[in-house]
């Protein structure tokens, strides 16, 4: 990792988006020497919950056995398949057996939806996420992670779009909350033209996340970019001095009650 651009983006950060969280980083097979190990959980756990630690400032290493949940272990590429009766879970449930979700209306549209669900080539490998601050020179992240509030997704949003001739450079596909931060967002990493990933809309994934918080993420190749255009795009306008307001205010009004 440049970390001259790194400190670049630290700055740039605290002046456009002020008292917004640094968003975390992941590498898939990365540098995971001196770092501490997630440990394996005490039943289910849900990945986004373990996250929490990462955005406090904890650079974590996660494998196979720190991931309890199916969804996770599918998400992150530990599972290459999907659990039996799957299809039941996440649509109206089997009686006697499985308990629905009911985010698909039946299981035959679960099926032709994980039949587009690519699988990840990650099984054996470590997972290291950091916080971006974190990072030194030995890094080679996959992608960068906002969880944000509305005005600065606003900022994240415009700027994913801002040197495309197309209106398309966020993407918000359908999964659970690991599937915005990690699965998703390393397909794009691979690909020529990669593009933010909007997500964390999962119902069961809301709890490990303050009110008012989706999450944004930008794989690398394309994030390096939006680093280097930063100061010439909207975010010098007086348009933007508005919304830095708003951040400030909303800032102030969710910080710990003393």
């Amino acid at each position: 990792m440049d970390t001259a651009l790194r400190d670049t983006f630290i700055e740039l950060f605290a002046k456009y988006f002020p008292g917004a969280e640094l968003p975390i980083v992941f590498e898939v097979g990365g540098n995971a020497g001196g770092l501490e190990k997630a440990p394996a959980p005490k039943g289910w756990r849900c990945f986004v919950c373990d996250l929490v630690r990462v955005r406090k400032g904890t650079s974590l290493v996660f494998d196979e056995d720190s991931i309890s949940c199916r969804g996770g272990r599918f998400y992150l590429g530990y599972d290459a398949e999907r659990f039996p009766d799957f299809r039941y879970f996440l649509s109206s449930g089997k009686p006697g057996a499985v308990e629905g979700e009911r985010y698909k209306q039946t299981p035959e549209i679960v099926d032709e939806l994980d039949k587009t669900t690519m699988r990840l080539p990650t099984a054996g490998k470590e997972l290291v996420f950091k916080r971006w601050d974190n990072l030194t020179e030995a890094d080679n992240p996959d992608a960068a992670v906002f969880f944000a509030r509305p005005e600065v997704l606003s900022g994240l949003f415009t700027l994913a779009n801002f040197d495309r001739t197309d209106p398309d450079g966020v993407i918000c596909p359908f999964g659970a909350g690991c599937s915005s931060v990690f699965h998703y967002p390393w397909l794009e990493q691979q690909k020529e033209n990669p593009k933010a990933v909007l997500g964390m809309f999962d119902p069961s994934a809301r709890p490990c996340v303050p009110p008012d918080t989706l999450t944004m993420a930008f794989p690398m190749k394309k994030f390096e970019n939006v680093i280097g255009f930063m100061e010439e795009s909207f975010l010098a306008t007086r348009s933007w001095e508005k919304v830095i307001k708003k951040i400030e205010r909303s800032d102030a009004l969710h910080a710990p009650k003393k």
